[in-house]
């Protein structure tokens, strides 16, 4: 039986992202970022406290409506940010696991592929 999915382990797959690291932007929210530069590297999982997952599901809003649709009950639209492809994840619970981790590799790569080459992971 495989291991459940929990905040340590979904913040360990996060950071064994190339470049990836963590940080702790505002009291007690957790997030996992690539890259570095002016900004500080950019955010690609809002990690809070375990049970849910932020992530980039897609380059626009319709694109990350199709986990909306697939998951209702478990996937919602990110506050302020989700206009922009944002979801919020929750873990445990209906979404499987290996999708919510194969969210988070597709987040790190939609972030990596919009940072300036010379702040990308080599």
């Amino acid at each position: 039986m495989t291991e459940r999915l929990t905040a340590e382990r979904l913040l360990d797959h996060c950071l064994a992202k190339p470049g990836a690291w963590r940080d702790e932007p505002w009291e007690s929210d957790v997030v996992a970022k690539v890259g570095d530069g002016p900004s500080g590297g950019k955010i690609f999982a809002f990690l809070g406290d375990g049970a849910s997952v932020g992530v980039k599901c897609g380059g626009n809003r319709e694109e990350a409506d199709e986990w909306l649709l697939r998951h209702p009950d478990d996937a919602s639209v990110m506050a302020y940010i989700g206009r922009s492809g944002w979801n919020t994840l929750r873990v445990g619970d209906g979404i499987p696991d290996d999708e919510i981790l194969e969210a988070v590799d597709a987040s790190y790569d939609l972030v990596v592929s919009r940072l300036p080459k010379k702040h990308r992971p080599g």
